[in-house]
């Protein structure tokens, strides 16, 4: 068991960085060969696409995986096949009913009533379209999940990522804008699906043997498992709502207020400042297991230990990462959206969400913490709390500020979600708050921070200026004695690897040993 764990963990998290990477190239390529203009109204159904996704899928694969795993444990191999049909009936239905929805009723009201930019009805519609392949795709990838084969899901998400990527540049090359970025999507969706029931039907009889002979399966047993699999699945929903909407009520709001353009700037922006999220999140994608086990055989010690080390870590990279990005910001985008330098115009989005992306990496880490011992409705509800927050602020500071006023109210959110989940891994783990760490950490960043000021905020110094910075950072930590003894060695152990860079490596780490460890 431990082995699946750790390799299942270790190929969803490759995959998860490697698909991550996807997104922000799909977001990037369309952004370029769209314009702001169109670009807007993609990052506005992608907003909704989102939403209605989550709500399509009714918080079911978790709990497929749940009682697939829980039945063959017993080896009880006829419910878990039943598991899978019973939870696909009901996706189906969710998924062509809120389909149908979305074509007909929702897509019209959103574009004319709310927004009031009828352009943006088809895009829209289209999402209909998307929502009975995803469904589909969500309950088998439960399937594998139930049985560990995470490499199942990878499959799945790499052909559903190539396609929509190939497909949607292909199809705005020749013209097709927006809605063929869409259709891309609806590609993608597509044969992800078909693979999944490819994958199911010929790869899982030897994890999920087919249902025996005599195996009768009565309605009302199906409708007690249908009644089971949503109760599990309402927290999980409530949960993938309230966190959909952190990501994404800013677009929609601005929908409604803001020229499409401007939610283009916007969409820009936002997944630039989600960057650092990638190390915060492998990070609590460690901490979790860490801490159920350390917390399951009463460990104190090793928890807080785990607790101390997690905050740490992610905050040693991201900080200065997050204030780098504000720092840069106009280059940053100059540099990347280098054939529509009109994106720039999302700077100060970029530059207050970067900050923001601060407070959201340190709440993400303590979820998984609280999650991992064992207390999964507190995140549940600061989550509700945030993403109610975050409407009603966007709400008020949209029509004032503009993008600005979006990014600013996220970030905001983000802090008041932040300090409570803080709380709560500190009381319930009886972990003391790391302070000298990371009041040291942010003395180097802020060093880092003045020096980067005086650096020319042009796309020709954006390389060598974080460059500079990095340097400077260092040595701030290394003036500010933040290392210890266990980094030096750590670093030791790594540094062989580095190949012909060993030497400069073993050079830094003598520097560290010499001047930088804690007293």
């Amino acid at each position: 068991m431990a082995n699946k764990l750790v390799r299942g963990s270790l190929i969803i998290f490759i995959g998860n960085i490697i698909f991550r990477i996807g997104g922000y190239l799909y977001r990037f390529l369309m952004a370029i060969l769209l314009g702001p203009l169109d670009y807007g109204i993609l990052g506005t159904t992608l907003a909704f696409q989102g939403i209605f996704q989550t709500l399509a899928s009714g918080g079911l694969p978790p709990a497929i995986a749940k009682y697939i795993a829980e039945y063959e444990a017993v080896e009880d191999h006829d419910m878990a096949r039943q598991t899978i049909y019973t939870a696909l009936k009901i996706m189906v239905f969710l998924g062509l009913f809120l389909g149908v929805l979305m074509i007909f009723v929702i897509a019209p009201l959103i574009a004319i009533n709310y927004m009031g930019k009828p352009e943006v009805m088809v895009p829209l519609q289209i999402i209909g379209l998307i929502t009975p392949f995803s469904v589909v795709l969500g309950a088998f990838r439960g399937a594998f999940q139930g049985v560990y084969k995470m490499e199942y899901i990878i499959y799945t998400r790499a052909i559903e990522q190539v396609f929509m990527i190939l497909f949607a540049t292909v199809f705005v090359l020749i013209g097709l804008s927006t809605v063929g970025a869409l259709w891309g999507t609806v590609i993608g969706y597509a044969l992800a699906a078909f693979s999944a029931v490819l994958i199911f039907k010929f790869g899982m009889d030897k994890y999920i043997p087919k249902p025996s002979e005599d195996f009768v399966f009565p309605r009302r047993e199906e409708l007690k498992l249908a009644v089971m699999l949503v109760k599990f699945a309402i927290p999980v929903i409530i949960t993938a709502i309230a966190e959909m909407l952190i990501y994404n009520i800013c677009t929609v709001v601005m929908g409604k207020f803001l020229t499409l353009e401007d939610v283009g700037f916007f969409a820009a922006a936002d997944p630039i400042a989600r960057l650092p999220l990638m190390i915060s999140i492998s990070v609590a994608t460690t901490i979790l297991p860490a801490s159920s086990e350390a917390f399951k055989v009463q460990d104190i010690p090793t928890l807080q230990k785990y607790v101390s080390q997690a905050y740490r870590i992610s905050l040693l990279f991201v900080v200065p990462m997050c204030i780098g990005l504000a720092l840069f910001a106009v280059p940053t985008l100059e540099l990347l959206y280098f054939k529509t330098q009109a994106y720039v115009a999302g700077a100060p989005a970029l530059a207050i969400l970067a900050v923001g992306m601060t407070f959201y990496s340190i709440f993400a880490i303590s979820t998984s913490i609280v999650q991992g011992i064992g207390n999964p409705r507190i995140p549940m509800y600061i989550l509700i709390f945030g993403s109610i927050t975050t409407a009603i602020l966007c709400w008020a500071l949209v029509p004032v500020l503009g993008i600005a006023g979006g990014a600013t109210a996220t970030t905001i959110s983000c802090f008041l979600m932040m300090v409570p989940c803080m709380y709560f891994v500190f009381k319930l783990t009886k972990t003391k708050a790391p302070k000298m760490p990371i009041l040291k950490i942010l003395v180097s960043t802020a060093i880092m921070g003045i020096f980067g000021l005086f650096i020319p905020k042009t796309s020709e110094w954006l390389i060598p200026g974080i460059i500079l910075c990095m340097i400077v950072y260092f040595f701030a930590l290394i003036f500010v004695k933040f290392f210890e003894r266990e980094d030096v060695e750590r670093f030791r152990d790594f540094s062989s690897k580095f190949g012909p860079l060993s030497k400069i490596a073993d050079k830094l780490i003598n520097l560290v040993e010499r001047f930088g460890l804690r007293n």
